[in-house]
């Protein structure tokens, strides 16, 4: 079983509702993209790569509600480049 991070805290304050603007994006874009990948059936743990490292490979855009964005918005293309060359790194080179 998967061992649970505790919250993150400073001083008592939850640091829990800080996301990455890109994580959502690269989710919907990755499952549409696996939906077209045809002969490749990656087991949960791929997924879990391709998702950490598609993140990795784009530059973090962090928020948190009620907080004045500045607009630095990551283009689709970037997201699809970056799901694409992280599916590609796992299918070489998988962690198992």
């Amino acid at each position: 079983m998967a061992e649970k991070n505790p919250p993150l805290e400073i001083r008592g304050i939850t640091m829990d509702a800080i996301r990455n603007k890109n994580e959502q994006r690269v989710a919907t874009l990755l499952a549409q993209m696996l939906d077209e990948e045809s002969g490749y059936t990656p087991d949960p743990l791929d997924i879990q790569d391709i998702y950490a490292l598609s993140l990795n490979l784009l530059p973090s855009r962090y928020r948190q509600s009620g907080t004045i964005v500045l607009s630095e918005p990551v283009k689709d293309a970037h997201i699809i480049s970056a799901i694409r060359r992280a599916l590609r790194t796992v299918r070489e080179r998988p962690n198992y």
